[in-house]
């Protein structure tokens, strides 16, 4: 007589048996996709920046257009383009510039000094301002300081500069710190008066200590802000820096600029002024792209 457990076990291990036997049947690898495939499915998650980007060589392109015809044809309604020079002139200038080392002389200085002005703002005002935001006392000393010197144009600075540093690079920098300064305090105190209480509290009620809550919850909130300040204190930092280096300067961009309107050199004026432009985008363009890693939440 045959044992139940024993016939159980063994119809239990029948299937597995035959697993075992069997031969499965092997699925062959997929093929890669076509690169027609991956450049379709490229320009679908780029369409919009695609979009944005020949929408602006567009624009450039007609700017460019109506600049020549303007220049061409001499056009005097209102202003006057008879001594201005045409697109085909100042790229003439750029290429002869491009083979003068004093001309990227003036470009390096001017960089060297936006970079050391802008640092010193940058380091001084958003901890400055995350520190007013948040102790009311601190905010009452600082702020009408603040508030009164931040009117005061960088041209009317240049005398008190000159008086108060013994060279004329260092007066140049500090201007450009001074241009930068303010638009970066002012945006990091704005951030920090839109955090939202309840999470304040919600980390207090969590046992957080004031600089955890300052570290987790007041930086990150007010890091659109810091950005969007240092963005806006960097095209203040280059008005400041130009107008500092056309009055006291003896180089960089801003005293290329004036040096050519002073030898009545047309072509090179409206060089310098495209070059201010381009230095000026390129450096938004970097703070913008920090923004995006510094806060990757925040990308489109």
């Amino acid at each position: 007589m045959s044992n139940p457990a024993i016939l159980r076990h063994s119809e239990d291990s029948m299937p597995a048996i035959a697993e075992a036997g069997s031969v499965r049947a092997v699925t062959p690898p997929a093929t890669p996709p076509s690169f027609g495939t991956l450049a379709l499915r490229w320009y679908r998650l780029n369409q919009s920046r695609l979009r944005a980007t020949a929408i602006g060589l567009i624009s450039l392109l007609a700017f460019l257009l109506v600049w020549h015809l303007l220049t061409t044809y001499r056009v005097v309604f209102f202003v006057r383009f008879t001594n201005v020079p045409s697109p085909l002139a100042v790229y003439a200038s750029f290429t002869k510039a491009m083979h003068d080392p004093k001309f990227l002389m003036h470009i390096l200085l001017s960089c060297r000094r936006i970079f050391i002005g802008f640092s010193l703002a940058a380091i001084i005002g958003v901890p400055l301002g995350l520190i007013m935001g948040r102790f009311k006392l601190v905010h009452e000393v600082i702020f009408p300081v603040a508030e009164v010197l931040r009117p005061i144009p960088a041209i009317a600075w240049v005398p008190m500069a000159i008086m108060l540093w013994p060279t004329n690079e260092q007066s140049i920098v500090f201007i450009t710190f001074l241009g930068s300064f303010f638009p970066i305090l002012v945006n990091t105190l704005h951030g920090m008066s839109l955090v939202d209480p309840v999470l304040v509290r919600a980390a207090q009620c969590l046992g957080a200590r004031e600089r955890s809550i300052f570290r987790e919850v007041y930086f990150p909130a007010s890091l659109p802000h810091i950005f969007t300040g240092l963005t806006v204190g960097m095209g203040v930092a280059w008005v400041s820096l130009i107008a500092a280096e056309m009055i006291s300067g003896q180089y960089g961009i801003g005293y290329f600029t004036w040096e050519a309107y002073s030898l009545v050199q047309y072509a090179d004026i409206a060089l310098g002024m495209i070059a201010i432009g381009v230095l000026g985008l390129g450096s938004s363009l970097l703070i913008r792209g920090a923004g995006q890693l510094v806060m990757p939440w925040r990308s489109t």
